[in-house]
């Protein structure tokens, strides 16, 4: 028994030379090829860091950069928080994109406030992922306001005050006439996260003088000088 190859019907001929063939053989691979790269996002899942987020330092008045890389497609949607709070972007925070991979957010004009955990949240079709660090802020002790002159009378209460700021929170010390003051139940002073108060209680004399608070942290130092007259 012979073997022989049936023609295709009438019709249905295929010339692989034919322009219109090949356009469409082209459009069938694409397709396939768009297919097989959206099954291979949804087995890959939502997006991933490449690089985690790291604490940074930032100096006062100047920037600091927070920055990660991370995989993700189609481009995501991205949202930075401080301590919980959505950041705008704007003069003061700048959402920054980088090719191919860089995420990122730039903190302006630093200062104390920025001190702070910081979190990135990273979405696109097939889920969302999350990363934090934190801000590191370092400013030089200052003294915002140094203490009033003060005119009492024997037997009352002084107090002198300062508003003082410093991170590291600085050391403070209290002078009279330029010796260290030693603290004992009559006179003795406090210090708290943004404030000194020094007291003298039932003043005396020879409690006059000129009084000097003086703060020191790593970046820097500063004073502030004050009269206490006892009459």
């Amino acid at each position: 028994m012979s073997k022989f190859k049936a023609a295709p019907p009438p019709g249905c001929t295929i010339n692989i030379n034919d322009t219109q063939v090949q356009e469409a053989a082209i459009r069938i691979q694409a397709s396939y090829r768009g297919h097989r790269s959206r099954k291979e996002l949804r087995e890959k899942g939502p997006p991933k860091f490449l690089q985690e987020l790291k604490d940074v330092l930032l100096v006062e008045g100047s920037a600091a950069k927070l920055e990660c890389r991370v995989s993700a497609f189609p481009d995501p949607f991205i949202v930075w928080l401080k301590d919980g709070k959505e950041l705008k972007d704007g003069p003061k925070y700048r959402y920054v994109f980088e090719d191919p991979d860089v995420v990122a957010l730039v903190v302006r004009d630093g200062e104390l406030v920025d001190l702070g955990r910081y979190t990135v949240t990273i979405k696109n079709t097939f889920g969302q992922t999350s990363g934090s660090a934190c801000i590191i802020v370092e400013v030089p002790a200052k003294v915002n306001k140094g203490p009033d002159s003060v005119k009492g009378k024997r037997g009352t209460m002084v107090v002198l005050k300062a508003d003082i700021s410093g991170e590291p929170p600085p050391d403070v010390a209290w002078l009279k006439d330029g010796e260290d003051i030693e603290e004992d139940d009559r006179v003795f002073f406090d210090v708290g996260d943004t404030s000194t108060i020094l007291t003298i209680k039932n003043a005396r004399p020879s409690d006059s003088g000129k009084y000097e608070v003086f703060v020191e942290n790593s970046l820097g130092t500063d004073q502030s000088f004050a009269r206490v007259d006892i009459l």
